[in-house]
């Protein structure tokens, strides 16, 4: 994984409401925005914003089927991650 690459996943995990996102779709595997609103109690803009930061750090999948999108985490965006920080110890 390139550092600018780096930098970009750790600064969108360093925020508690998208760690938490990032948490429950591990158990999930897939969630709405409407359930990340609810989730978290932000308004629809903040939860948007949160999404875009997760989707623009490639941690996140988005997939829009009518109203509704659909949040996946991208599993191979995280083993990239964790084979990252794996090298550095």
């Amino acid at each position: 994984m390139e550092p600018k690459n780096v930098e970009k996943v750790t600064g969108a995990i360093a925020d508690k409401y998208r760690l938490a996102i990032l948490m429950q779709l591990a158990k999930q595997e897939t969630m709405t925005s409407s359930d990340v609103q609810e989730m978290t109690g932000l308004s629809q803009p903040c939860v948007s914003h949160h999404v875009k930061q997760l989707t623009d750090s490639g941690l996140v999948d988005t997939q829009k089927e009518g109203r509704n999108v659909f949040l996946r985490l991208n599993k191979q965006a995280l083993q990239q991650l964790c084979d990252f920080l794996k090298g550095l110890g």
